[in-house]
């Protein structure tokens, strides 16, 4: 390929080169380059390929920057958009197989699973999620693990999910004669602290090293998906993997489970298993235990600046000077505002 001849050319390393169907016209193609270089390598690389692309795009693309400005802070999305550069670098598993998975020697069922890959991996921000059509042979076994699992979850499942489970079917069509569409469930579930843990520990990863992604990867996967928390003195899973799993969530509550208290430190370095039972579950005193543990966790990742998430700009704001600090320090003060006016609203109204 002509582009990765004149990488080559330029000496520049190639971390990943993908390509994909053109949105823009159908008999064109658009390849997504990341690569590793110095500012003079990528203005010669860009002006070459400028002579034989009809679009060439940066990330950042503001390249006026100094260089010792940004010296210390790598690329990584700030926006929603941003991602549609990097979803292809996953840590977890897509369309691909180990040997020990019960699909491997299934052929239609790789072929399935492909397709699903094939679709998240195109999708792009901003489009509608494609409705999927199921085969009845989908819909049958679906409703055979809608049955059963709705059978554990009063006994299992935290009182989070049971709250919201109802609404799932009152306005997702989620039931067992039907699988769910992925864009209707987006739309409706904003569970707010569920929310706001997952995206703690994603902006705690941006600009982090690859060995402080993993650790926070690894307390995702046994928390968000595999975690446990006691409520009324027992133990209830909130976790989605235990929560769409009958065989695991059964085991996970019961005798034969080893379970460990949260600690992010420890559960860091804990092995996720993929294609069997977790050899150890953790758990919480409660749900906001866990969310504050891991924003203490989050605290130790080594990194010259800190980020936030602006939801007015619905963009990732870089924290790494007194200018950036002096802006927060602003905006905190509006919403103290706001909280001061409605407690002396309150005071007046109830004649404290």
């Amino acid at each position: 390929m002509l582009c990765v001849t004149y990488v080559q050319e330029k000496h520049v390393n190639l971390v990943h080169i993908e390509s994909r169907k053109s949105k823009r016209r159908n008999s064109d193609f658009e390849i997504f380059v990341d690569c590793d270089s110095n500012n003079e390598q990528l203005k010669e690389l860009t002006h070459l390929l400028r002579k034989h692309a009809n679009v060439v795009e940066m990330d950042p693309s503001d390249t006026s920057l100094l260089e010792e400005e940004t010296e210390d802070i790598p690329w990584f999305p700030k926006k929603i958009s941003d991602l549609d550069l990097c979803a292809n670098r996953v840590l977890m598993y897509g369309s691909e197989l180990d040997a020990d998975h019960p699909g491997f020697k299934d052929n239609l069922y790789r072929q399935r699973r492909k397709y699903f890959a094939d679709l998240a991996m195109s999708y792009k921000h901003g489009n509608p999620i494609p409705r999927v059509e199921f085969t009845d042979e989908e819909v049958r076994t679906w409703g055979v693990v809608f049955r059963e699992l709705n059978k554990l979850y009063p006994s299992h499942a935290c009182r989070e999910y049971l709250k919201n489970l109802p609404l799932l079917t009152k306005y997702c069509n989620y039931r067992e004669d039907n699988i769910p569409q992925l864009e209707d469930i987006s739309r409706f579930l904003k569970e707010p602290s569920f929310a706001q843990f997952s995206q703690e520990i994603g902006l705690a990863s941006l600009g982090a090293s690859d060995e402080s992604v993993q650790k926070l990867a690894t307390c995702y996967f046994f928390t968000v998906e595999f975690g446990l928390c006691k409520q009324e003195g027992r133990l209830r899973a909130y976790g989605a993997g235990l929560l769409s799993s009958i065989s695991e969530l059964k085991h996970a509550l019961s005798d034969n489970a080893h379970i460990l208290t949260f600690d992010p430190a420890v559960t860091c370095n804990q092995e996720c298993i993929i294609t069997a039972f977790q050899d150890v579950y953790f758990v919480s005193e409660s749900f906001e235990e866990a969310k504050t543990k891991m924003r203490e966790f989050a605290k130790t990742i080594r990194r010259p600046f800190t980020v936030r998430y602006n939801p007015y700009t619905q963009s990732v704001d870089v924290l790494k000077d007194t200018s950036s600090i002096t802006t927060i320090v602003e905006d905190l003060r509006h919403e103290l505002d706001i909280v001061g006016d409605a407690l002396n609203r309150l005071t007046v109204h109830h004649g404290v």
